[in-house]
């Protein structure tokens, strides 16, 4: 297999992995639950299995933006790179997935919108930082 092509793979599984332990853990720091998995579902009418496979599936299409277009035109080591590029998905999210949703442009029809912004930016940064570094 070629050497991109597995190197896509482990940065998108990896970080999107690390992304999906945060929104589970989430409740437990105080954070809202960010069960991105079952908000896709329901949103696709699917069953949840399929709602989080097609996270999973979305993570690794963002990995493949970042390695083939981003990666060698942002600044900063690997880490900030991949934190630089996250803010992309971040703001797709948030200005045009989360009303798709129902949630609301920046989440504000959340119970908590600023727990729920801050949430997902930290998600999105740590999704991020471990694709840039896994990727390097």
């Amino acid at each position: 297999m070629n050497k991109r092509f597995i190197t896509i793979l482990k940065g998108g599984l990896i970080a999107t992995s690390a992304m999906t332990i945060l929104m589970l853990i989430a409740p437990m720091m105080g954070m809202p639950k960010m069960l991105i998995g079952k908000m896709l579902a329901g949103f696709m009418h699917l069953p949840v299995g399929i709602g989080w496979i097609l996270h999973f599936v979305i993570g690794t299409i963002l990995a493949t933006m970042f390695i083939l277009v981003w990666k060698k035109r942002l600044p900063g080591n690997a880490a900030v790179k991949g934190m630089l590029f996250s803010l992309l998905p971040f703001f797709v999210a948030q200005i045009a997935v989360m009303p798709m949703m129902g949630v609301g442009f920046f989440s504000m029809n959340a119970p908590v919108p600023m727990m729920m912004v801050l949430s997902s930016l930290i998600g999105h940064l740590i999704y991020g930082t471990v694709l840039g570094t896994v990727t390097k």
